[in-house]
This record gives structure tokens, sequence and C-alpha cells, in this order.
């Protein structure tokens, strides 16, 4: 007998569905304001950045590593298509079934049928990034079935209520005492310690009864291989392999950019990976499996490749290298914006410099338009990337695409931001004008300076400017009137000017 219909409409997040999220100033504001949030992202960041770079220094060939990992890549997305079908023609003679999803909805209809085929009420998954990508738990919840995240991190936000702020340490803006709060309400234990040693106790008992007793399992898929149709999981607690092998019947849902020519491969990746996304040598868990093995793990497997948008991404030249990303997070522990907001303010499930530019593309430009501009440009993510994604390149071809998307809309007309732009542009453009308006400015700026020389609050469009930084106010002499105070050097240089000429 069937499982019950029910609706496959997800309830998506506000915080986390880039279609209902908040501008990311807007919602960078109270997280900045939250001083516990910013100290535990901070401390939790400089640890794995700290760990990463000892790990680096002591590779020799690291940059040939990197300049390895990123040709792979590369090659993988130059040839996408036939790596893929080859992908898909082994896994199917391993006894896996493949699923092609254009978007979310159809992948989300692929993964509820499977489940309804199942009669599941309860699935186990692994940590994976794409389904939160897609909204699957409130999917799921929507279909009558309750998924239990297994990775400990994911565990307490969804415990709490929360939502991820980074790719590989979820629960990275979480500290022990709120984590201890969570599972003594949650799961009954009042008496419970913040010792680490207990909650981790606390978790493997709470999850050890859902290992055991519930047939259908989710997981990501950090590398799938062509040669052999594998898919590859890493992970550091363990939660992975008990997902893999106890279930009837597993589901890997995976973006089609996830694809390697060969097994070889992961000779480099997974030590580029390992390094920049914890700080180890080498990953603690690490799975591969190719379809079904009569009585070894799961009876039925299934892969769920989505495109959702990496097609388009796929076909520009510039924003191709998004793809390349291992989901390693090192461009969220080097980046000056992550570390004051955490991952929250981005809006998406993919945070820091990478979601930046990652997620305004899933949502083909329609859809979380400031994360481009939620970067200084400093450049601090692609030195530390291992696959070498130029993000600063991304940002700035991004930021275009939405300067031209304003510009093609009637109605910035009547937007104050445009037409300050606009006056701008013909103050900017006159040497006359230019003057008059540093004299003016300096006259208006009088009445917001303070007598310590200091503009702490300005109106209207200058109040985004002074909510978050203080401005000095505009000298008393321009650099052009003092130069013009200075005849012999004036002279000298009009003299140089003319011979040039």
């Amino acid at each position: 007998m069937s499982a019950p219909a029910h609706s496959t409409t997800p309830v998506p997040s506000p915080v986390m569905d880039p279609r209902f999220a908040p501008p990311f100033p807007t919602a960078a504001l109270p997280i900045l304001q939250n001083t516990q949030l910013r100290k535990n992202v901070a401390h939790a960041t400089d640890v794995i950045q700290s760990k990463r770079d000892n790990l680096v220094a002591e590779k020799s060939d690291w940059q040939e590593l990197r300049n390895s990992a990123a040709a792979i890549r590369a090659h993988v997305l130059a040839n996408l298509g036939g790596y893929l079908e080859q992908f898909e023609t082994n896994c199917t003679a391993a006894g896996g079934t493949v699923h092609w999803a254009s978007d979310a909805a159809e992948a989300l209809k692929i993964i509820l049928d499977i489940l309804r085929e199942e009669n599941a009420t309860e699935v186990i998954k692994i940590k994976t990034m794409t389904s939160a990508e897609i909204q699957l738990n409130p999917a799921l919840q929507a279909g009558g079935i309750s998924p239990i995240e297994t990775d400990l991190a994911e565990l307490i936000l969804q415990l709490g209520d929360d939502e991820p702020s980074h790719i590989v340490v979820p629960a990275l803006h979480v500290n022990r005492r709120q984590v201890r709060e969570i599972f003594a309400q949650k799961m009954g234990l009042p008496g419970l310690s913040d010792n680490p040693e207990a909650l981790t106790a606390a978790a493997r008992t709470y999850l050890r009864g859902k290992f055991l007793s519930v047939p259908t399992a989710i997981s990501g898929a950090n590398f799938l291989i062509a040669e052999s149709g594998s898919v590859v999981i890493v992970e550091s607690e363990g939660n992975g392999r008990m997902c893999l092998t106890l279930p009837r019947t597993l589901i890997t849902l995976a973006g089609i950019e996830k694809v390697l020519p060969q097994f070889s491969d992961l000779e480099v990746l997974l030590q580029v990976l390992a390094r920049s996304a914890t700080g180890e040598r080498m990953n603690p868990y690490t799975s591969i499996w190719s379809g079904t093995t009569p009585g070894d793990g799961p009876e039925r497997f299934h892969v769920v490749l989505i495109d959702n948008g990496r097609s388009d991404i796929l076909a520009r030249k510039v924003e191709r290298q998004t793809l390349q990303c291992i989901r390693c997070g090192a461009c969220m522990n080097t980046c000056p914006v992550y570390r004051q907001t955490g991952g929250h303010a981005y809006g998406s499930p993919y945070a820091g410099p990478i979601g930046a530019i990652l997620t305004p593309q899933l949502e083909h430009m329609r859809h979380a338009q400031s994360l481009p501009y939620a970067s200084s440009l400093c450049g601090a993510c692609y030195e530390v990337c291992p696959v070498k994604i130029n993000i600063p390149e991304v940002l700035i071809e991004l930021r275009a695409q939405v300067v031209d998307q304003e510009r093609s809309q009637s109605a910035r007309w009547f937007d104050p931001m445009y037409l300050g732009m606009k006056a701008a542009n013909f103050v900017f453009a006159g040497d006359d004008r230019f003057r008059l308006a540093q004299r003016l400015g300096r006259l208006g700026l009088r009445l917001f300076t303070g007598k310590d020389g200091w503009i702490r609050r300005l109106p209207s469009l200058g109040a985004r400017w002074t909510m978050s930084r203080d401005l000095r106010a505009l000298p008393e002499q321009t650099f052009r009137d003092w130069w013009a105070t200075r005849p012999a050097m004036a002279a000298r240089n009009a003299g140089h000017n003319k011979e040039r000429l």
C-alpha cells in the first residue's frame, strides 16, 4: 500500500532562502550588534585558519597541488557532459539508479516519490549543502516525512531551530554552553554538563536509535567518480558511515559539477580539501561506494543529479570558475566581512565569499543581488582557495551585471541612489563644477561635524554610511588649494608639463 499523498511545496526558511531573505546590509546590521555571536565566529575561524596555515606551510609543493587541483576541476567543467554520461553508465552498471533534475522542484519530486515508494515516515541525513539549497527539509516535512540530521553540528541547529552559518562547520556561531541548553531542553537532560565529551555522548545516544531503526537515508556527495560510477563522502564524525551502511535505501543528491574523471584525481583533491577545510592532513572518514552489493550496504541506491542553474553558470567564461568549488570553506575563514557578520547575513546556505558569487548565479541574478557587494575585494579568498577560484574577479563581473540590471529599469529614475550617481557623474566631469561642489560640501557638512572633527551621523542616504562607520570632516584646504600656495613648485610643474607637450 502506498503512502498517502502530501503537498510537495516546501515551507521556505526566510533566513536561508535567497528568494525571501533581506538584503545583506539589512541582515548584517543586527548581527554586528550581537557581540557573543561575533566572538564565537572570530574564535572559530581563527582556530581553523591557524591550523590550515600550519599544515599548508609543511607542504613544499602546496602551490603545485593547488595548480593540479585547479586544472582537474577546470578540465571537468570543460568536458562536463561526457563525464556525467560516463558516471551514469558506470553507476547504473554497478546497481545504482541515476535521476536527472533540471531544478529544485524536479529534484524534490524525485526524492519524495522514492521515499513514498519506501513508505518512509523518517529519513536520516548526512550533512549536505545541496539539500539546503533546494529546501529539502521543509519539503520533507510538508510531505509528512521527518528529516533527522546526523551530523553533530547540523543536529545542534535542527534541535535549536537555527540555521547553518558555515559550509564546513555549520554551528560555528554556537558555543558549548548554548549547545548544552539546546540538548538539555530537546533531549530531556536537565542535568547535562557542557563538557564536550558529555555533549558528544548525549548526541551519540540520541542518534544511535535512529541509525538502527530508520531504513532510508539521504546523502550529498563531495565527489562523483566517472570511471567507476562511485560516490565519495568525506566527514569527521563517522555518522556518514552509519548512514551509508545501515539503511535499506540510500538517496544521494549531488550537483552536476561534483564529478571527477578518475579515482586517481582524489590523490590531489583530498589533500587540498582536508588542509583547507579543517586543518587536517587527511580526513578522518572517507567513504567511497559504487552501486549496490548483496549483503553489504543499501539494497537500493539512487543518485539525483541536479542542475538548478549550474548549466547557465557553466556557459559564462568568467563565472564558470565558480563551479570549481570543492566546498572547503577556506575563503570564509579568511574573509574580513564574514568574520564580522557570520553566515546568516548572506541569506543562503552558501555563505562567505563563495556564497556571494554562487547564490546570485543559482538565482539567475533575480535574487541576492546585494551579495556581490558583501566584499572588500581584498583578495584573501583567492589566496587561500585550493582550486584557485578568482572570487574577486567574479564579484566584479556580477556587480557589473547588477548595475546593468538597474540601468535597464526605468523606475531607477526615481531611485535616490541612481539620481545621486548621475549627479556625481555630472559634477566630476567638470573642473569648475568639482571645485564648487567641494566648497558647498565643506559648508554643508559643518552642520554634522562634531567638535572633534568627526561626522558620526548623516541624514538620508548618508545614513547608510554612518550607521556602520564614522567619517572625517572635509579639510579646510584641498590639495589643489595647497598646491596653488606653492608658486615655485607650481611653476616648475607647469614648465615640465609644457616641455612634455
